[in-house]
């Protein structure tokens, strides 16, 4: 059996003989990928950990445990830790380089140095961002949107987080180079556009939004932390600046960045759905293209977040209409996804558990966001609790469940084991309960009027934040319990083989799992249609004699 990423590297300086310098300096695309979720899920703990604590302070009305400033720290580090250090760069940082060169045929990305680099620049960013609770004046205290003026008149240190951030987006901005490069050089000989697996097309859609959009965020960082420092006045209005343009700058970046999250979980859903439903995906073509379709409007939606900033009724109406528009390539997704389930034969395995719950969740926070998209509802909703349920369910209900999805799908793939199916179940279950506890009361609580972000609230509102603690000890149960599953798994599950899930695309057709090395031991050639299943096997046509008679 040939040897797998736990026992060889290549390195990006030198032969090291150490174990830990070897995992330190490898440019392996997969090393690199797990490296990725140990750094990103032990700082998701950290702010699951502060957004506890919130639920525990939000318990009852007055202060319980921390005070105001405290209060406004704590949010403001789980925010800026679950976006810009888990959820932004989290399915493509581990599962793109994980599973994407696989899937066509790579044996690696294009500039495997870079990745490295790339990752080293990610743990930087993030402890440039940590730096700032060790100091006197304190994490920051703005939000994880960092709004103008009051970034730039706090008396916290919120000069870190700026740097931090900037930092953090040239990674992701080299990230998305590198796998564009990637998908269009490495794809293995008979692997059209349109034979690359779904996840493929996420990873393609993101990437784009990374490369171009990340630098807008990047100058307005740069702008903020030049005012903050020399005082030139381009967003403190005291000075003859506009804050409104500082939201501008900011959203222009950061609605294109929620599709930046969104469309690669949707490719981990496009992988599991015909799976474990022995289909083939009903409609390939319209869900590979909807991804473009998302990623190209993303970039003209971002004026509903600013509805009630100060904004002429006419720019209203447009970003309304926008803000609906993109909600069609999102339906296209979903029925597509439906239509492969109806008449499958569908196995509820934990991967397609968290598929089937990902479609009810995402869902609930799609048409919530089609709510405020109208203009008269966002005035009211505007800033409120309703705002932040739809956020989480979009987001955690969306982004991380299929995050989730994706880990249970490839596990096999990551480690050669199988983890407990039981277990695995149970650990979902117990998630999906305690989610929907945690945030649907938010949606009544905002409806009713209560503001985010406030560290009190009147006492008509304790019942919602006392159901929602409820579900926030459920949703942590289920999350440690998931992570103990896959320790288990690793340490001691059952040999996986190489394709237990008898999937069709090309990760799952490796010499062995874990794979070796360099992956596929000759390039493949590739002749078929992914997604191909006969009579619920599946059908894969791809060979390595082929390319002996191409050679």
């Amino acid at each position: 059996m040939s040897k797998s990423y736990f026992d060889e590297t290549h390195c990006a300086i030198g032969h090291p003989k150490s174990t830990f310098m070897q995992w330190m300096l490898t440019v392996d695309h997969k090393r690199i990928g797990l490296m990725y979720a140990a750094v990103m899920f032990t700082f998701f703990f950290v702010a699951v950990a502060t957004a506890f604590l919130m639920r525990l302070e939000l318990f009852a009305p007055g202060g319980q445990f921390i005070d105001g400033d405290t209060f406004n720290q704590a949010f403001t580090l789980h925010g800026v830790i679950m976006i810009f250090l888990f959820i932004v760069p989290g399915v493509p940082a581990v599962l793109g380089n994980i599973v994407m060169p696989l899937m066509i045929g790579a044996k690696d990305v294009s500039f495997p140095r870079l990745n490295w680099f790339t990752f080293w620049l990610y743990i930087l960013g993030a402890l440039v961002a940590l730096a700032s609770l060790f100091t006197d004046a304190g994490f920051a205290d703005t939000g994880w949107t960092f709004y103008a003026p009051y970034s730039l008149n706090t008396g916290t240190n919120v000069i870190f987080t700026l740097v931090a951030a900037f930092i953090l987006g040239m990674a992701s901005i080299l990230t998305g180079l590198n796998f564009l490069v990637t998908i269009h050089r490495l794809r293995a000989p008979g692997m059209t556009f349109w034979k690359m697996p779904l996840f493929v097309w996420g990873i393609y859609a993101t990437a784009w939004i990374q490369l171009l959009a990340t630098p807008v965020v990047g100058i307005t960082l740069i702008l903020a932390i030049l005012e903050k420092y020399f005082g030139i006045g381009i967003f403190d209005p005291a000075k003859g600046g506009d804050p409104v343009l500082f939201e501008h700058l900011f959203w222009i970046y950061s609605h294109p960045a929620v599709y930046l999250m969104i469309l690669p979980a949707f490719g981990i859903m496009s992988e599991i759905i015909p799976t474990f439903s022995r289909r083939e995906i009903f409609g390939y073509r319209s869900i590979a293209l909807s991804s473009a379709s998302i990623a190209g409007i993303g970039y003209l939606v971002w004026g509903h977040h600013l509805y009630t900033s100060g904004m002429a009724d006419t720019a209203k109406v447009i970003f309304s209409f926008l803000t609906f528009f993109v909600a069609i390539p999102t339906g296209i997704k979903f029925y597509d996804w439906v239509a492969t389930m109806y008449k499958g034969k569908i196995i509820l395995s934990t991967p397609m558990l968290w598929a089937l719950g990902t479609i009810i969740t995402f869902t609930i926070g799609g048409l919530t966001g089609v709510t405020i998209a109208m203009i008269g509802v966002d005035i009211h909703l505007q800033d409120t609790y309703y705002t932040v349920a739809h956020f989480h369910y979009a987001m955690l209900g969306g982004v991380v469940f299929l995050f989730f999805a994706g880990l249970h799908y490839w596990f096999p793939l990551m480690t050669g084991k199988m983890y407990n199916e039981k277990h695995g179940k149970i650990s979902f279950y117990l998630q999906f309960v305690g989610f929907n506890l945690l945030w649907f009361p938010m949606f009544i609580a905002g409806y009713y009027g209560m503001p985010r972000r406030y560290f009190d609230y009147l006492p008509e509102f304790q019942i919602y934040h006392q159901v929602s603690f409820v579900g926030a000890v459920v949703f942590i149960t289920g999350l440690i319990y998931m992570f103990v599953v896959f320790f288990k798994g690793w340490r001691s599950g059952k040999p996986s083989g190489t394709n237990p899930w008898n999937a069709t695309t090309l990760e799952w057709h490796l010499p062995s799992s874990p794979p070796p090395l360099e992956n596929h031991s000759k390039v493949p050639y590739v002749d078929f249609e992914p997604y191909e299943y006969n009579h619920g096997q599946p059908v894969v046509k791809f060979d390595y004699e082929t390319m002996k008679r191409i050679d």
